[in-house]
Parts: structure tokens; sequence; C-alpha cells
């Protein structure tokens, strides 16, 4: 095997992100680590002056990094104490509340620190940045069900306590920064969007601009799972790469070179990310679609493993525990990675024969996310959506389009009112026309399957056969390279 420097870069990442799977999933042995690390050592000593035996060596090295990285993220997550009685003290609001059906979770820091998840008043004015005096119990967060790590899940963005009922006084101060500024535009901007909008549309162009499912009725939330289609009000890498394509084609449909075209994509994906508050899935989802983005400029979209890689051991270097407790991550890297690598397949069959505004290629682009995600989703969710692709080549052309007429809508509520019911009139009629689809396609009774007996042994098997195809597709482009 010929070890170029990108071989070499795809060993070591592929390593390191080994050794951070291996050790969120297991515990393994001192002493197989030790033989393992003893081996990479004689290797290297043994055959210094061999390129393989080197490359051998480091990624033994970077294999024990990402369960010592892991290992050190787990150690602060274990034996959390009981909370020495009751918490009286000041606190920040650290993260923009979050609204769910009868309460509100708030995300606070202490002065110790320490973070403390909320449960509060769903009617409670509470904001990002606000100073608070915060009276209650904390208690160490429980399991409710055994599909769910709820500990873990908070456990990974440092919150080890939970408060389920808390007395809250606003004190009047508050942290001052940009982020303050661009939540408070946000919230301005949904009310503009209220304004200019009926619900329920109102709330799916939210949802569209802003990320979240919260305004939905429960009813169209079911809706929307059943038919595969709750990534579009979710900030995932997959919204984000569908957004980022239709951006490229849309630059280049007004007459843009491809160039201008990427840097126009690429400020609507910052655009995107900085009204919904830059929160950390937002800022993978727009790093996973702008490395699309940059691929698609330089043609090279099936040849950016390694950018995809060192994306993804940057953030779990930061994060390690992202990889088993985050599915919000999981789902990111995987539907980007899949896009990436059924890139030649789809292009050899379709993307030169068929070519229809685009169509083929926000379908084809759909169908790779879907066959990448849809273990996932059934593992951790149990359903499968039998008519997802449909739906998302029935809605998915038009998202962009919506988005641009709720985000004008959004705008020029700060400028005329009824400069923005033109604009919310416009955005209105597609949002009940994407209601509507979603709507027939869950009413169906086989619109989605209930699976059950889907394990994580499912999950490998499924993940080994996509490896095997992904090296059958590569092979046949070298061949016809070569031929």
């Amino acid at each position: 095997m010929n070890l170029n420097k990108s071989k070499i870069f795809l060993i070591l990442s592929l390593s390191f992100l080994s050794g951070i799977f291996c050790r969120s999933f297991y515990e393994p042995d001192v002493f197989w680590i030790w033989i393992f690390a003893t081996a990479g050592i004689a290797v290297f000593v043994s055959n210094h002056k061999n390129i393989k035996a080197v490359v051998f060596s480091l990624a033994a090295v970077f294999f024990l990094a990402g369960i010592w990285r892991t290992d050190s993220a787990l150690e602060k997550t274990q034996n959390i104490p009981d909370f020495d009685g009751e918490i009286a003290d000041t606190a920040y609001i650290i993260k923009e509340p979050e609204d769910k059906e009868w309460y509100k979770n708030v995300v606070v820091k202490t002065k110790d620190d320490r973070k403390i998840l909320v449960r509060a008043g769903l009617f409670e004015e509470l904001n990002y940045g606000d100073e608070i005096n915060l009276s209650c119990d904390p208690e160490i967060p429980q399991n409710f069900s055994q599909d769910f790590d709820y500990r873990m899940y908070l456990a990974k963005d440092g919150i080890f306590y939970v408060c389920q009922k808390a007395e809250i006084e606003k004190t009047g101060k508050r942290m001052n920064n940009i982020y303050s500024f661009v939540l408070e535009l946000k919230k301005k901007m949904e009310k503009n969007v209220d304004r200019a909008i009926p619900a329920p549309q109102s709330a799916l162009a939210k949802g569209l601009l802003f990320g979240g499912d919260e305004g939905l009725s429960k009813d169209l939330q079911e809706s929307f799972s059943k038919t595969g289609m709750t990534h579009i009000v979710a900030v995932s890498g997959y919204n984000v790469t569908i957004i980022a394509e239709y951006l490229m084609l849309s630059g280049i449909f007004l007459g843009m070179w491809r160039k201008q075209a990427f840097y126009f994509a690429l400020f609507g994906i910052f655009l995107f990310v900085a009204m919904i508050g830059f929160p950390s899935s937002a800022i993978r989802a727009g790093l996973m679609g702008s490395l699309l983005l940059w691929a698609m400029k330089n043609g090279r979209l099936a040849n950016i493993d390694n950018a995809i890689l060192l994306a993804g051991a940057i953030m779990l270097w930061i994060n390690p525990l992202s990889l088993r407790w985050d599915i919000g991550f999981q789902l990111s890297f995987l539907a980007t990675f899949g896009i990436v690598k059924m890139a030649p397949l789809w292009e050899r069959y379709f993307f030169w024969k068929n070519k229809a505004l685009g169509i083929v290629d926000i379908a084809l682009m759909t169908i790779s996310a879907q066959i990448f995600v849809f273990p996932i989703i059934m593992y951790n969710f149990h359903t499968l959506s039998v008519v997802s692709i449909l739906a998302n080549i029935l809605i998915l052309l038009i998202i962009p389009i919506t988005m641009l007429f709720a985000f004008l809508s959004a705008l020029s509520g700060f400028i005329a009112y009824p400069l923005s019911l033109a604009f919310g009139w416009a955005g209105y009629w597609l949002l009940r026309y994407e209601i509507g689809v979603v709507e027939i396609l869950a009413d169906f009774d086989w619109s989605s399957m209930e699976i059950n007996n889907f394990g994580a042994s499912g999950v490998i098997i499924w993940y080994i056969f996509l490896s095997v195809l992904i090296f059958f597709i590569s092979k046949l482009d070298k061949k016809e390279v070569f031929a």
C-alpha cells in the first residue's frame, strides 16, 4: 500500500476516532492498553526507518489519545455528589430558555461555575444573559426510560444537577454581549412573523428560520415525525447541506460564477447560523454544510473525506461525549458523509444525464443522507418512515424559497408592516402546501412503521454493508480512471 500524505492523515484520524468510539461504548482493560502501547513502541524502535512502521506506531498513539480524551471526559461525569442542601444564590442564564408543553427549561450557571437545569413556569419572562436570584433544591438527574440516557445527555454539556421546582426572581442585571443581541433580534423577528403569517404556518416558518418545532401542535409534530420531515425544523447538517446546495444552484442560476456562488451560499449559511444564536448544533451543522460547499466549489465532492474527518475529530476532541450521547452530532456527521460517499454513484448514473432544475440533485442528496442516518433513527426512535423520500422530494425543493419569504417578512417587519404582510402572504401559500403534503402523507396507515427489535447489531451490520458498498464504488471509480 502506497502511503501518501492523504492516506496517512486518514489512518491517523480514523485511529483517533476509533479510540473515542471504543472508550465511549466499552471500558478497555488497562492490561490490553499497555500491550497495545508496548507493541507500538516496539514496532517504532525496531523499524523507525520504515514509513509503514512509523505510521502504525503513530496510529497506536492516536488511538490511545482518543481513549484518554474520552476517559478524562467520562471521569468528570462519575461519582457526582448529592447537592449539599438547598441553593439560594444569584446565577446567570447561559442558554436561551426552551419552551416545553407545560414548563420552560432554563440552564443557569452559579457563582461556583456549576451548571443546573431549572424547570421554570412556562410564562415566566426569562432570557439568555439574565441574572436571577435562584432558590431551589438541586438533585442528580434520573433516567426514566431504558431507551434514553437522560443523565448522560445532560452530562455531556456539563449539567449534573436539575431543579424540578424553583423560585426565580430577576435582578434586572444582564450579561451584555453579541449573543444576547442576536437572540433579542431573533425574538423580534419571530414576533414579526407571527404578525404577518397566521398559525400554524407561522410556527413552521419560525421553525425553518430558527429551528425548533415547539410552536407546532402535537398532532402536527407527530405528522412531521411520521413522514421523516422533522429535520426541516431542526438544526442539522442534513438541513444545512440541502440549503447550501440550493443556495449554490441559485447563485449560479442568477448568473454568478462558481466561486461567487460559493461565497454567496457561504454567507447564507453564516446568516442562518447567526439568526438562531450560534448554538453548538448550528455551528456543527454550518461547518458540515460549509465543507460540502467547498467541495462543490472545487469539484471534489467525492474527495473530502479528510476534511470531514478533521472536522469530526476537532469537535470530538472538544467534547468526546458527543459521539455516543449527542444524536444531533451523529446525524449531522453521517448525513454529510453519506452525501459525499454516495456522490460517485450518482454522478456516474444520474447527475450528468438527468439535470432538471436541481430536482435530481436534491432527490439524490436526500436519498444519500437517508441511507446513512436511518439506522440511527430506528435505533433511537424505533420508527421507520416509508414515505420519507417522497415527502422530502415534494417539499425540499421549495424550502429555500419559503425561508426567503419568511426571512423577508421578518426583516421588513422592522420597516413597514404592509411590506411584511406581502412577503408573509407569499410565504403562507408555500407553508400551507408543505403542511398539507405532510398531513396527507401522514394520514396513510402505512406511512411509518414501528421498529422495536432493531438493536446495536442491526446498526453495525448496516454500516458494514455500506462500507463494503463504498469500497466497490471506489474500485469502479479507479477502474474508470485507468481505463
